[in-house]
């Protein structure tokens, strides 16, 4: 009887699950399947270039240290952006990859019309293929109706290098995205160790693919002897970064209404946006518009913080500049080119504005100026043309008067030498007089050539002189010759 009771058992069970997986029993316990179910971090070999080589070591340490500490993340907390981005990314590629498939069957069924065989099995392959065609339309319209379910908080892991304690080399600049997809990682952390007055200074920053930029950046200074306390010190605060938390929402209401508005160089929104999630750390916000002054500023954002931007940009006043030459001539407002002289010209008030004419026979004048404060005051500017200078006739000039200079330096050194040898002679004459009642002839005429030496030398002091003060004049007036002047403009 028992074993009878038994067998009813199994056999119930059995047709349990048979009708379980047929669909005639449901249950309200059914696994939601999710993607994208880990997030990978890549940490690559810091830049150690700039320590002494018996200091180069340091870099495996942190890095090992780092590997120990970041293992403890877990998991992570997907920000909105973070899990749109994903989003969008994953049903990309389910509906390339739906679309491919239903191309080459589309492909192999015009290739089969084309072929052509027998009757039967002509019609037998059109019919497979027909079915296989209406399946993958109807998986490619599957995927168009229903959008991807990412997991928002998956599974924290290091690249398998960094796991056996293998760092690869830092991407250079604009190949980051290509170095994670290389690494099929999320993101990677780069840094430097530099020497600093005997200590070491740390720098590490944050790439992550959903922004395509770096998020984070963070440094410390330490010692071998505090090396423990200082990574712990900075891990901690990475480790906030790694694991999400709770992320920061804000909320940006800018004016006029088609502002846009960058947050990390990222675009955010244009004008007014819905409610954005961030990580927490400092982000920098830059809001410009069209005749508007253009606005950045950096801010912090804390762990589960709102914040609310109202921005709202001063429109530019113009001023009118009217613009003069002695000659006909091309006008260049910095590189740009705006028209042919005399024009006018519509700058914004109270800016450091540079104008440049070039004549068809190569004349030139160029002008740095102030526009005026006011919009209702028109300004009268006026570009002398002239022939430029010869290429590296400012440099002859300074050389030249360095020459001078130097010389002098030199015949004012002579004619120190010639006085003090002359005063010199002169008194051996004076004592050898008082001592003998005579005067040695020898030395006499020693102290007549040291006198017409000292003459000569005061002479050419004095030419050396004037000439040095013409060799300054000129070469302060050639450099001014060839320089920018900077004016302030006056109103009409």
């Amino acid at each position: 009887m028992k074993i009878k009771i038994l067998i009813l058992l199994i056999f119930f069970a059995s047709l349990s699950v048979q009708l379980y997986a047929m669909g005639f029993i449901d249950s309200s316990e059914t696994e939601i399947l999710t993607q994208n179910n880990e997030w990978i971090l890549c940490i690559t070999d810091f830049d150690t270039s700039s320590l002494p080589a018996e200091k180069i070591n340091i870099s495996s340490v942190v890095t090992r240290k780092m590997v120990e500490k970041i293992n403890t993340v877990s998991f992570r907390t997907r920000v909105l952006q973070e899990y749109n981005y994903y989003v969008n990314y994953t049903w990309y590629q389910q509906r390339l990859n739906a679309s491919r498939s239903l191309s080459v069957k589309l492909n192999e069924r015009s290739n089969q019309v084309y072929i052509g065989e027998s009757n039967w099995r002509y019609r037998q392959n059109i019919t497979r293929l027909d079915a296989d065609i209406e399946r993958l339309r109807s998986v490619l319209q599957e995927i168009e109706d229903n959008t991807p379910l990412i997991n928002k908080e998956p599974e924290f892991n290091l690249t398998p290098s960094n796991l056996n304690l293998i760092f690869p080399q830092s991407p250079a600049a604009g190949t980051e995205f290509r170095f994670c997809n290389e690494q099929k990682a999320d993101a990677f952390l780069s840094g430097s160790i530099s020497d600093f007055h005997g200590r070491y200074y740390l720098t590490i920053k944050l790439y992550t693919v959903y922004t395509r930029s770096y998020v984070w950046e963070d440094n410390i200074i330490f010692s071998l002897d505090d090396l423990d306390n200082a990574l712990d010190e900075i891990t901690r605060r990475l480790l906030s970064v790694l694991s999400g938390n709770r992320p920061a929402t804000l909320v940006i209401r800018a004016q006029p209404d088609d502002t846009l508005v960058l947050i990390n160089r990222t675009f955010a929104a244009r004008g007014e946006s819905e409610t954005l999630e961030y990580p927490p750390g400092v982000i920098t916000v830059s809001a410009s518009a069209a005749n508007h002054e253009s606005l950045t500023f950096e801010t912090e954002l804390f762990d589960g913080e709102h914040v609310e931007f109202n921005i709202y940009l001063n429109p530019v006043e113009y001023a009118q500049i009217e613009i003069f030459s002695n000659k006909e001539g091309s006008v260049y407002h910095g590189a740009l080119y705006v028209g042919e002289a005399p024009l006018t010209l519509r700058l914004p008030v109270n800016q450091i504005e540079y104008l440049e004419l070039e004549t068809i026979d190569q004349w030139k004048s160029s002008i740095i100026f102030q526009t005026p404060d006011n919009s209702d005051v028109s300004q009268s500017i006026f570009l002398q043309a002239t022939i430029p200078l010869q290429s590296g006739r400012v440099d002859r000039d300074r050389q030249w008067f360095y020459w001078v200079w130097g010389g002098t330096w030199i015949t004012g050194i002579g004619a120190w030498l010639a006085y003090n040898t002359f005063v010199s002679a002169d008194t051996g004459i004076r004592i050898n007089y008082a001592q003998t009642g005579t005067y040695d002839e020898n030395l006499y005429n020693y102290n007549m050539n040291m006198s017409d030496l000292y003459t000569g030398m005061l002479v050419a002091v004095g030419v050396v002189s004037v000439y040095g003060l013409y060799r300054l004049v000129r070469y302060i007036h050639t450099s001014n010759k060839g320089s920018t002047p900077i004016i302030k403009t006056g109103g009409n």
